[in-house]
């Protein structure tokens, strides 16, 4: 067969697979593919469309193989690059990921725009460092989108410089004024001051969006500003003026996120009425070589930013971020399309038949380049509290430090932190009391199905007596005492979360007992958990 029939025949295939995928003729679509793919490996565009319509189909496993075999012939092209890039990270391959971005830094003279959507990417990976420079030189050239600035801004403030973050959201918000993303971060940088305060600004922007149509994301940029009004009156001290600001916002908030009470109820059910859940979850001796993963669990705003970096300053050990990767890879290994709490209720169903020594593997496969030169490297997200008996099937090697903090101070925290169109029970205070319930009820499972299998370390001996606490952490993870883990504001790694501009301060115990300011307007949370006080 010539070149040109050839390439006839492959245009054929490509329409067709098109036809089919229009029609939803997936299963059709795959076969088409498969056969363009068979007359010619290095086609990343169908190994690119394969894989989605594996996706589809809900083969979560099969859908990584097309990405994988373009990566063997990574086309030169940047649009197809970032497409499968993107793909790469949501099936959880995230070393191939990262290995297509560092050939896509050696394109010569890229456009902004493209060292835009490579800073994103790394921001994704928790890569801060790379991020930075990657929007730092797009802005060089030429890159103006308030979104830009914004990230810059967020970059800054991540890596610890917290005045020139400022700097560029004050230029941001002088030239776009209405910019809530920007404001909501200025505001958290720096306490605001009767001299140096944004409240005029928030309040004539306020009254602007109040003339305007109201819309989801008119009501989304109200919020952010009622957030931001809430911010400055709270540190101005007028309470009485910041809690109704606070209200507003998170009545918004819930509108655009309404809390899902039954399906919450549904999973954490699931997880404690499922005897195979916890069977075999035991600690036991592990074979897994290389950097070994701590994990920090708990309720969000709990503390957990602090605990990671305090330990994360000990000379063995390094700090991954807040990461998704063992939720990935449990679904990759499980062949469930990550999606709804619907495909973990299904994991759940089937944990009796799931490899989870596959899991452990993966998951260390995927994250221990996080670990640089370090023996030690902490995955620091709350929401793996719900991942306890999994992580210890997978990795029973693996610490698991559950950061507890006093109920009321941490649904405090919660509700009043912005974290966006997601955590939809924290814009409620019903929704707010119904999720802490079922975190604790899961919490108290564990322990009593799994003891040992996490080590409780609360958040008021954690600031009260650091010394004391950390001497214990250290002892459970295998680590010796380092005089460094009392001092987390000398630690110079970036921290990408809600906190870190205050974690870079010494220990204080200032976050204890805030939620008392607002004790009256908070009472309906308080009975609602009195029992758990």
């Amino acid at each position: 067969m010539n070149a040109t029939n050839s390439t006839v025949q492959a245009d054929d295939l490509r329409s067709r697979a098109a036809q089919q995928i229009r029609s939803n003729q997936l299963d059709a679509a795959k076969d088409t593919l498969e056969s363009l793919i068979r007359r010619n490996p290095e086609d990343v565009p169908a190994c690119l469309e394969l894989a989605d319509v594996l996706f589809k189909l809900g083969h979560m496993r099969a859908s990584s193989a097309p990405l994988l075999q373009a990566v063997e012939h990574l086309p030169k092209n940047a649009p197809l690059l970032l497409h499968l890039i993107h793909h790469l990270i949501a099936r959880g391959e995230v070393v191939a990921a990262r290995n297509c971005l560092d050939f896509l830094a050696q394109a010569p003279d890229p456009p902004a725009s493209l060292l835009v959507a490579q800073a994103h990417h790394r921001f994704t990976l928790g890569e801060i460092h790379a991020a930075r420079a990657l929007i730092e030189r797009a802005i060089e050239q030429g890159a103006d989108d308030p979104d830009d600035h914004h990230m810059h801004a967020m970059l800054l403030q991540f890596s610890g410089d917290i005045d020139e973050a400022i700097a560029v959201l004050d230029r941001c918000l002088e030239r776009w004024p209405h910019y809530g993303d920007a404001m909501t971060v200025r505001v958290n940088l720096r306490k605001q001051t009767p001299e140096h305060n944004h409240l005029s600004h928030i309040e004539a922007q306020l009254r602007h969006l109040s003339e305007r149509e109201s819309s989801d994301s008119t009501k989304f940029v109200r919020a952010e500003f009622e957030y931001a009004r809430f911010k400055v009156l709270d540190d101005l001290g007028r309470t009485e003026e910041a809690w109704p600001a606070l209200a507003r916002c998170n009545a918004l908030m819930h509108e655009l996120n309404p809390y899902d009470r039954e399906d919450e109820q549904a999973l954490i059910d699931a997880f404690i009425d499922t005897p195979e859940v916890v069977a075999a979850s035991a600690p036991g001796k592990a074979d897994f070589e290389g950097p070994v993963p701590i994990f920090i669990v708990g309720m969000p705003r709990s503390g957990t930013t602090l605990l990671d970096r305090m330990l994360s300053s000990h000379s063995q050990v390094s700090t991954a971020g807040e990461l998704v990767e063992f939720w990935r890879q449990l679904h990759w290994v499980a062949d469930e399309r990550p999606a709804t709490t619907q495909s973990m209720r299904r994991i759940i169903e089937r944990c009796g038949e799931i490899d989870f020594r596959e899991v452990g593997a993966r998951y260390l496969q995927q994250t221990q380049w996080r670990a640089g030169e370090s023996r030690f490297y902490i995955d620091k997200l709350p929401a793996n509290m719900r991942m306890v008996a999994f992580i210890r099937r997978a990795l029973p090697h693996a610490p698991i430090l559950h950061m507890s903090r006093d109920p009321m101070d941490v649904c405090f925290s919660n509700y009043k932190a912005l974290f966006g169109n997601v955590s939809s029970y924290s814009y409620d205070l019903e929704a707010l009391a119904h999720s802490y319930r079922c975190y604790a009820r899961l919490r108290d499972h564990w322990h009593a199905a799994l003891p040992g299998a996490m080590m409780d370390v609360p958040y008021a001996s954690l600031v009260g007596d650091p010394e004391a606490t950390m001497r214990e952490v250290l002892a459970h993870c295998g680590l010796d005492v380092e005089s460094a883990c009392l001092h987390p504001e000398r630690n110079e790694a970036p921290v990408a979360t809600p906190s870190s501009a205050q974690v870079r301060e010494p220990i204080h115990t200032r976050g204890i007992g805030q939620w008392k300011r607002y004790a009256e307007p908070m009472q309906s949370l308080h009975d609602a958990i009195a029992d758990l006080l």
